[in-house]
């Protein structure tokens, strides 16, 4: 069956980094795009970057994270990781992998940030 396990988050400073990673397993992961999104305490899951499996990798980003924010992908080790630079308090929120345009997601992993 399709599992996505996040890891990676935790507390950091604003301005700070995290890199989250996610493992994909029970699906050929070469051939989907990928996707990470984001739910803050009382609101609406947000798109923050996806990852096509085509074209080298196509990425894009919504303008909140926009050049913070990177996604990559490391289809012989069927991961998927997100580097986030430059954080902000506003960045606070649990963070999903999400096989794209599925309803396959993670459990989710917890990034704070605070001073």
């Amino acid at each position: 069956q399709v599992q996505l396990v996040e890891s990676g988050g935790g507390l950091v400073q604003p301005g700070g980094s995290l890199r989250l990673s996610c493992a994909a397993s029970g699906f050929t992961f070469s051939i989907y795009s990928m996707s990470w999104y984001r739910q803050a305490p009382g609101k609406e899951r947000e798109f923050v970057a996806r990852i096509s499996n085509f074209g080298g990798g196509k990425t894009n980003y919504p303008d909140s994270v926009r050049g913070r924010f990177t996604i990559s992908r490391d289809n012989a080790k069927n991961m998927v990781y997100l580097q986030m630079n430059s954080l902000k308090p506003e960045d606070t929120a649990v963070y999903y992998c999400n096989r794209a345009n599925s309803d396959y997601w993670g459990q989710g992993t917890q990034v704070t940030v605070s001073s």
